[in-house]
């Protein structure tokens, strides 16, 4: 399936691991112009060549940028004034018993994950509405939907993430520009890797200690199994591109049936 994505402009943020370079190898392999960004130049050239040995000639570049940092994310709009796609997918998350997150953690948490996203959008979805056309997707969770007790700050500013792109869709009337929300489940991103070595490393297989997470920590998972990064990127990719029209202010589950809603 062609996604029409040939010669588009697209900025993926927090793109040099896990979902985020997914998403960006997924759009430059359907031709898209892809910027990464990353708090390092070193994991940038790692990520850009990762992208080019997967697809010679891919048109690719990253920025170096601190999303906690106010005036490297104003660094970052300069560098990149405009885009066709924004991807809204950095983020942080910690376990913390909630009586002890103090208001700091809470500060910092809405500033990488909910704030890096509306500056970025405050700058580029005026402008997409301007041309009439352009996308937006908001990479939250399910623990948006259901607050996970061990990290309550996350699963909050996951939430929050929902409310900006609903309320942004809102603003597109009579516009081909979209903004939605995609909520991974259980993915297998760098983290999850580490937390199932470490179990691995007291006396587990892999594959018996991903057993035992979604037997105990998430049952209501139909998929049984972490999802892939590639699974959340084609996702992404679909949600991006001019075949998704009719798809404006939704929150798309690709969670693996986790959530137990319909």
């Amino acid at each position: 399936m062609d996604l029409q994505l040939t010669n588009k402009t697209a900025l993926v943020t927090g793109s040099t691991a896990g979902i985020g370079l997914a998403i960006a190898q997924r759009l430059a392999a359907e031709g898209a112009h892809v910027v990464l960004t990353g708090r390092t130049e070193a994991r940038l050239a790692a990520a850009k060549a990762a992208i080019l040995q997967r697809t010679p000639g891919a048109v690719v570049r990253g920025v170096a940028v601190d999303f906690g940092d106010v005036a490297q994310v104003d660094a970052l709009l300069k560098a990149v004034p405009t885009v066709d796609i924004l991807v809204n997918n950095v983020g942080i998350f910690e376990p913390k018993p909630f009586a002890d997150i103090a208001d700091a953690e809470w500060l910092r948490f809405f500033e990488v994950n909910v704030l890096s996203g509306v500056r970025l959008a405050r700058q580029y979805f005026p402008l997409m509405l301007a041309q009439g056309t352009g996308r937006i997707l908001f990479i939250s969770s399910e623990s948006g939907l259901q607050i996970p007790a061990e990290m309550i700050h996350y699963g909050t500013t996951k939430t929050a993430q929902l409310a900006v792109a609903r309320g942004l869709a809102e603003l597109t009337k009579g516009t081909a520009v979209t903004v939605n929300s995609l909520l991974p489940g259980p993915t297998a991103s760098e983290g999850v890797e580490e937390f199932l070595q470490k179990l691995a490393g007291e006396g587990k297989t892999r594959e018996e200690a991903e057993h035992a997470f979604f037997r105990d920590a998430r049952p209501s998972s139909l998929l049984q199994r972490f999802i892939t990064v590639e699974e959340i990127a084609d996702t992404a990719a679909y949600l991006v591109s001019p075949l998704a029209a009719a798809t404006n202010g939704a929150a798309v589950r690709a969670d693996g049936g986790v959530v137990r809603s319909i």
